[in-house]
């Protein structure tokens, strides 16, 4: 599911992000068009696995932002899914927030309205 609100775009998948779950999430994002200055988060409270098929869709995500000049953050990662960015060393890739508002509270953009 993404939820849009002109410079905020919200993804919230649910469930298992293994090969099933990663290819749904691929297609959620692959029908929103990225636009510059638009922030994008991906909240995990509702992922509670993920293996490395459901890295792929957050790295191509990632680097679909970043090349359309948008920014790309991760909020309420759950502690297995946080282990596994963890492990591959993509927490240091990733801006992860504890919460979706500490996001807005901890960014330097002031122009960024709450969503």
């Amino acid at each position: 599911m993404a939820i849009s609100h002109d410079r905020v775009v919200l993804f919230k998948p649910q469930g298992s992000m293994d090969l099933q779950g990663g290819m749904t999430f691929s297609q959620q994002m692959l029908e929103v068009t990225p636009q510059p200055q638009q922030l994008w988060v991906i909240d995990l409270s509702a992922v509670d696995f993920m293996d490395s098929s459901g890295l792929v869709p957050l790295i191509n995500g990632l680097t679909s932002a970043r090349e359309s000049g948008c920014r790309l953050v991760l909020c309420n990662v759950q502690a297995p899914v946080r282990l596994i960015l963890e492990l591959t060393q993509l927490d240091s890739v990733f801006e992860i927030f504890d919460t979706y508002e500490d996001i807005f509270t901890n960014t330097n953009d002031r122009n960024l309205a709450i969503a």
